[in-house]
C-alpha cells in the first residue's frame, strides 16, 4: 500500500470516527434539549412542592408555640382538650409535609430516569462508533507499519503515515475515554435512582406512623369527654382520683422494693453517657428547642430522675422518681432507646380492686432489654405497638404517647435499669391485699437498679 493509499485510508477513518463522534454529540441534542425542557418542568413541580414544603413547616411552628402556651397553663379539662385538639392539627400538618415530600421524590425519580435514558442513549451512539472505527481499521491492508514506512517515497512521507496511524489510535482512545465516562455517570444515576426509592419507603413508612397519631389522638380526646362528660368538676375529681391511687400505688411498691434482693454492683453497667439514645425522634426533638427557656433543657423533660421537687412534696412515697419524664403530646411516636428484645408490655389501667377502684401507675407501658446490662422502660403510653419476646432495633417505634395511668397530662415516662433486678410480676405476688394495683402486671426492680437515664444518655 502506498503512502497516499494509506492517508486516504486514514483519513477515511477520521471522518468516520469524527462522523460517528460528532452524531454521539449532535443526535443527543435533539434528545438532550428535549429532556432539557422535561427536567426543567419538572424541576419547577418540585421547587412549588418545596416552597408548599416550607409554609407548613412554618404552620407545625405555630402549632408547637400553641402547645408551649398550653403546656405552661394550669392543667384543666379545656386546655387538655385544647392540647389534643392542636396537637391534632399540628400531626394533620406534617401529614402534608410527608405527601409533599412524596410528591417531591416521585418527581425527582422520574427525572432521573429521564436522563438515565439519555444516557444509555449516549452510550449506544459511543459503542456503535467506536465498532466502525474498528471494522473500518480491519478492512484495511494487513501491511504492518514498518513495511508502509519502507515502502514510502521519502521520510516525510513516512513520518505522515506514521502521524495519521497514531492520530486514529488517539481518536479510538478519546471515544473509548469517553464511553467509559458516559457509563460510569449512568452508575451514579442508577445510585441516585436506588437512593430516592429508599427515601420514598422511609416517607410511607412515617405517613403510616402519623395517620396512626391522628387515630390515637381522636380516642384519647373521646375518651376524655366521655370520662369527664365535658365537665370541668369531673374533670377536677379524676385529677383527685389519680392522685389518690397514685400513693396508694406508690406505697404497695415501695413495700415490694424492699423485698427483692438488691443487685450487686458488678451487675450495674458503668455510667456512660451516650450508650442510650433520646426515645424520641429528630423531628420531636427539633421541637423541643422551643420549649429550652421554659423548662431549662433541649429534651422536654419536665421532671428528672431522684429527689426532685414534686417528690420532695410528698410523691413517689419518699423513694424519688425511678425515671425522667419527657412532654411530649398524645400521639407522638416514642422509640427505642437501643436495640433489644421487649421484655414484656402491658395496661394497669386494666386492673380494678373489688370496690371498682383503678389502679393508676403506668399506664400502658413497653420494657425493653438490652444486651449491655441495661433495660428501659416506657409508660403512660396511648398505643403500644410491639410484643413481649420481639426483638427491636435502635429508634424502632414502640408505641406511642399518652396520658395512662397516673399522668395528669399528656408525657412519657422513661425509665433505665440495671437488667439484672428488672422482673416483670404483679404487686399481688409479694402482697396479697385487694388493692387496686395488686393484679396489675408491671416491670419492678429493687431500689438500687433503678438508674438514672441522664447519666447513660
Amino acid at each position: 500500500m502506498t503512502v497516499r493509499s494509506y492517508g486516504n485510508l486514514v483519513l477515511l477513518l477520521m471522518v468516520s470516527l469524527l462522523g460517528f463522534g460528532g452524531l454521539s454529540m449532535i443526535a443527543p441534542l435533539h434528545v438532550g434539549a428535549q429532556a432539557s425542557s422535561d427536567t426543567s418542568a419538572i424541576q419547577s413541580q418540585i421547587d412549588a412542592h418545596n416552597q408548599q414544603i416550607a409554609n407548613l413547616q412554618k404552620d407545625i411552628a405555630a402549632y408547637q408555640s400553641q402547645l408551649n402556651t398550653l403546656g405552661s397553663q394550669h392543667q384543666t379539662l379545656q386546655t387538655a382538650i385544647k392540647t389534643i385538639d392542636v396537637s391534632r392539627q399540628q400531626t394533620s400538618t406534617q401529614i402534608q409535609v410527608t405527601q409533599n415530600k412524596m410528591d417531591a421524590s416521585s418527581l425527582q425519580l422520574q427525572e432521573l430516569s429521564g436522563q438515565i435514558t439519555q444516557k444509555q442513549y449516549e452510550i449506544a451512539l459511543d459503542k456503535k462508533s467506536v465498532a466502525q472505527s474498528i471494522k473500518d481499521m480491519n478492512l484495511a491492508d494487513t501491511n504492518s507499519m514498518i513495511e508502509q514506512i519502507f515502502a514510502s517515497g521519502s521520510l516525510s512521507e513516512a513520518w505522515a503515515a506514521t502521524d495519521s496511524s497514531l492520530s486514529v489510535n488517539d481518536a479510538l482512545r478519546t471515544n473509548a475515554n469517553k464511553l467509559a465516562g458516559v457509563t460510569q455517570e449512568l452508575g451514579v444515576k442508577k445510585q441516585d435512582v436506588s437512593s430516592t426509592r429508599d427515601q420514598l419507603a422511609a416517607l410511607d413508612t412515617e405517613l403510616a406512623t402519623q395517620q396512626k397519631q391522628l387515630d390515637v389522638n381522636k380516642a384519647e380526646k373521646a375518651k376524655l369527654l366521655t370520662q369527664t362528660k365535658n365537665q370541668e368538676s369531673s374533670y377536677q375529681s379524676l385529677i383527685a382520683q389519680k392522685k389518690a391511687q397514685e400513693k396508694a400505688f406508690e406505697n404497695e411498691l415501695t413495700s415490694l422494693q424492699s423485698q427483692l434482693k438488691s443487685v450487686g454492683k458488678a451487675s450495674i453497667p458503668v455510667v456512660q453517657t451516650g450508650v442510650l439514645a433520646w426515645p424520641f425522634s429528630p423531628t420531636f426533638a427539633a421541637s423541643c428547642a422551643g420549649k429550652s427557656g421554659a423548662l431549662g433543657n433541649i429534651h422536654c423533660v419536665t421532671q428528672y430522675f431522684g429527689n426532685t421537687a414534686f417528690a420532695a412534696s410528698g410523691a413517689y412515697n419518699g423513694s424519688g422518681h425511678n425515671g425522667i419524664d419527657i412532654g411530649m403530646p398524645v400521639g407522638t411516636p416514642v422509640q427505642a432507646a437501643l436495640a433489644g428484645t421487649v421484655l414484656g408490655t402491658g395496661n394497669t389501667d386494666t386492673s380494678f380492686s373489688s370496690s371498682g377502684a383503678q389502679c393508676y401507675s403506668f399506664g400502658k407501658w413497653v420494657a425493653v432489654k438490652h444486651a449491655n446490662g441495661l433495660a428501659t422502660v416506657y409508660a403512660h403510653l396511648s398505643q403500644i405497638g410491639v410484643s413481649a419476646g420481639q426483638s427491636v432495633t435502635t429508634g424502632q417505634v414502640l408505641g406511642y404517647s399518652g396520658m395512662t395511668g397516673y399522668a395528669t397530662g399528656p408525657h412519657l415516662h422513661f425509665g433505665v435499669y440495671a437488667s439484672a433486678g428488672i422482673q416483670i410480676m404483679t404487686l399481688s405476688q409479694f402482697k396479697g391485699a385487694d388493692t387496686p394495683c395488686a393484679n396489675a402486671t408491671m416491670p419492678v426492680a429493687p431500689l438500687n437498679a433503678y438508674l438514672n437515664p441522664i447519666s447513660y444518655l
